[in-house]
């Protein structure tokens, strides 16, 4: 099957021009016949002034149509010289191009009333509060996590985080941490349910090792009182002692116990001392510091590096991951910021605009750069014909105004120098 032609971009200015050369080119071709009828007419003032007017119209068009057309090709294909200017000079025009559009249009002034005008930071609203529009942002910004991981030396990223989790967690800021996820952690109530687990391990290790313990309090009593004691009240007392432990343990157990809280009040003191004692929370870190610097411990953190890497490309890979749903919540959280913030909306501007203003010397020069290679690339026809398209139909009436002031030129002209000097035998 034979594909469609291509599509010519240009196909109406190609047709707009054509139009308007054969108008001017019909003026002046008129112009002549109107000059040519002259000499069939008869002999008389108003003939002679129409014809000079015609012979002016003439000259003029004939003057114009040579200056266009020797801007881009060389008239009657005749070797004359400062003609076909703009294929002669396309490096030249290229470089001026350049130098123009980078000096005049892409100032500082210019750029910053286009910033101005535009409120970027409400577009960038718009788009982040738009699920339609930010969704598929974040699916992408998604998609590419798991090359920049991947391009990641995974020695060196262990290496790293190795190295900087002791160090950041042994300062003020990893006591200011742990104080904060405590209190995270006592808001949501977390800490009974810690409590309870540790309640229940105790009573199941009790019960595991129940006969273990009644032997270990026989002996000690036999040990402390001697062997009578021993066997007459050993067994006794080792059993009053298990279940006095376990009564204790069970009064522990409701939530409303007083030991419960008691580990309340005793938590959130030790919150209150991280954040406001600087020497609890240098121990702390200290015993954070030794606890990572351990060598089993940095093996479970490189381990936690590979799990949380291959999770994480995993999930980035997946249009309803995690992932995708977390850079959508923080686009829609931004947008909304952005909705209700003015002073974000501005500074974001202003720092929109810095940025670029920063970046626009530069730019500049390489826009100017830029449009002489792309000029300077054309090949001759293609700079002439390019330009011709769209600047050749104002042209055109160049050649129609010469035509049109020529006749009056000439006429006026006639009749001026008539009425000065009289009329010219002939």
């Amino acid at each position: 099957m034979q594909g469609s032609p291509p599509i010519d971009p240009d196909a109406d200015l190609r047709r707009g021009l054509a139009r308007h050369r054969a108008l001017a080119t019909g003026m002046l071709v008129g112009m002549g016949g109107l000059l040519v009828g002259t000499y069939h007419m008869p002999p008389g003032y108003w003939t002679d002034l129409l014809q000079a007017s015609a012979k002016a119209g003439v000259v003029g068009g004939l003057a114009d149509w040579f200056a266009v057309t020797a801007l881009f090709r060389r008239p009657l294909g005749l070797p004359i010289p400062h003609t076909a200017i703009v294929p002669n000079q396309k490096e030249r025009l290229g470089r001026a191009l350049g130098r123009f559009v980078s000096s005049h249009v892409f100032t500082e002034a210019e750029v910053r009333r286009v910033l101005g005008r535009l409120d970027l930071a409400r577009i960038v609203q718009r788009f982040l509060a738009d699920p339609a529009a930010s969704k598929p942002a974040a699916a992408a910004l998604a998609g590419s996590l798991p090359r920049v991981v991947a391009s990641l030396e995974d020695g060196r990223a262990k290496r790293l985080l190795v190295r900087l989790l002791p160090r950041i967690v042994s300062g003020p800021a990893g006591a200011r941490l742990v104080a904060r996820v405590l209190r995270a952690f006592v808001a949501s109530g977390r800490h009974q349910e810690v409590f309870s687990l540790a309640i229940g391990q105790l009573k199941v290790l009790l019960e595991a090792r129940e006969d273990a313990l009644r032997t270990a309090i026989e002996a000690r009593i036999r040990a402390e009182g001697g062997a009578v004691l021993g066997w007459l009240a050993g067994a006794t007392v080792a059993k009053r002692i298990l279940h006095a432990i376990n009564t204790e343990l069970e009064k522990v157990e409701p939530e409303d116990s007083n030991l419960r809280a008691a580990f309340a009040e005793w938590l959130g003191h030790e919150i209150e001392r991280l954040e406001t004692d600087p020497e609890r929370a240098a121990a702390i870190g200290r015993v954070l510091r030794e606890a990572l610097a351990h060598p089993s411990v940095a093996v479970w953190l490189l381990d936690v590096w590979a799990r949380l890497r291959a999770a994480l490309v995993a999930d980035a890979a997946r249009p309803d991951g995690r992932t995708v749903a977390l850079l959508s919540g923080v686009f829609a959280n931004a947008g909304t910021l952005l909705a209700e913030d003015a002073a974000a909306r501005e500074r974001l501007n202003r720092a929109t605009e810095g940025v670029l203003m920063t970046l626009l010397p530069s730019a500049t020069a390489q826009l100017s750069d830029f449009i002489a290679g792309v000029v300077g690339s054309w090949d001759a026809a293609t700079v002439a014909e390019k330009i011709e398209l769209r600047v050749g139909r104002d042209l055109q009436y160049v050649r129609m105004n010469g035509t049109l002031v020529g006749f009056l030129a000439g006429g006026v002209l006639f009749a001026l120098l008539t009425a000065v000097f009289g009329r010219v035998a002939s």
